[in-house]
């Protein structure tokens, strides 16, 4: 029986700040935690009966941010939303962004929804015509419109808001949509629906080679070999607790091997 759930001394934390949620699973026990903004831990798994071979971490990251129906968003938080556009708009927004709107339900800025039913409304055209994009949006400062605040509308960016939220309780298509006064907020990270499909592989490479460029612009990046990460600056080796192999914190797994094999 593994107890690594129970032993918390068999674990052992290494330097280093890694992303937004991981998660750590024993391939022994099974034994999955997701823990959000820590260090990297390696730990082993101990059997009452015999050793267990096997000594490590394996790290699994999603960046993405789904809201459950009706929820708030977050101020200063980004998450994966959706905007439907004609397909030859499509490349343009990926390459160059977004063109705020002149105006809306919600006055100018980009509109996009959470609800992926709502973005394959827009724009009213033939089904094959229509790409829906999935993006990432920093929402900024939101301002909730519903009940008192619905004089705020068209004016929400006026009165120091970064985005406004219409939840479905007060839309009259009862999905919700949220407008971003700054394009820049919203990062195309995938395509939700296309019909064709080989256009649906053009956008993605174009998606692709957009996110390469965006990182790499102004920025002097090396190969770290622990990892294999592009980083600005370069990450510290440390020694594996158990194997004392020579690890970098930010690998998405290590497995320490016994000695001749």
């Amino acid at each position: 029986m593994c107890v690594a759930s129970e032993n918390k001394r068999k674990r052992k934390a290494y330097s280093g700040t890694m992303g937004p949620n991981f998660i750590f699973f024993c391939r022994n026990c099974s034994l999955i935690e997701e823990r959000p903004k820590i260090s990297a831990i390696s730990y082993c798994c101990v059997s009452a009966k015999m050793p267990v071979e096997f000594s490590g971490w394996e790290a699994y990251c999603d960046k993405s941010k789904h809201l459950k129906p009706g929820q708030e968003p977050k101020k200063s938080h980004g998450y994966i939303m959706y905007h439907g556009t004609l397909k030859t708009n499509a490349p343009a927004i990926i390459s160059s962004g977004f063109r705020p709107s002149a105006g809306g339900t919600l006055g100018p800025g980009v509109y996009c929804s959470r609800n992926i039913d709502k973005a394959m409304r827009y724009p009213p055209c033939a089904a094959n015509d229509r790409v829906v994009l999935k993006l990432r949006v920093r929402v900024g400062k939101v301002k909730k419109i519903e009940g008192q605040s619905m004089n705020l509308m068209s004016s929400w960016h006026q009165n120091g808001y970064d985005t406004a939220w219409l939840p479905a309780s007060a839309s009259g298509a009862g999905l919700e949509e949220d407008c971003v006064w700054d394009p820049k907020r919203l990062t195309v990270v995938g395509i939700a629906h296309c019909t064709d499909s080989s256009t649906k592989s053009s956008l993605e490479s174009l998606i692709k080679q957009t996110s390469q460029s965006q990182d790499t612009n102004g920025k002097d990046l090396k190969l770290c070999k622990g990892c294999g990460m592009q980083t600005e600056h370069k990450h510290t080796m440390e020694k594996c607790w158990s194997c004392k192999a020579s690890i970098c914190p930010f690998m998405k797994n290590h497995v320490c091997r016994k000695k001749g094999k």
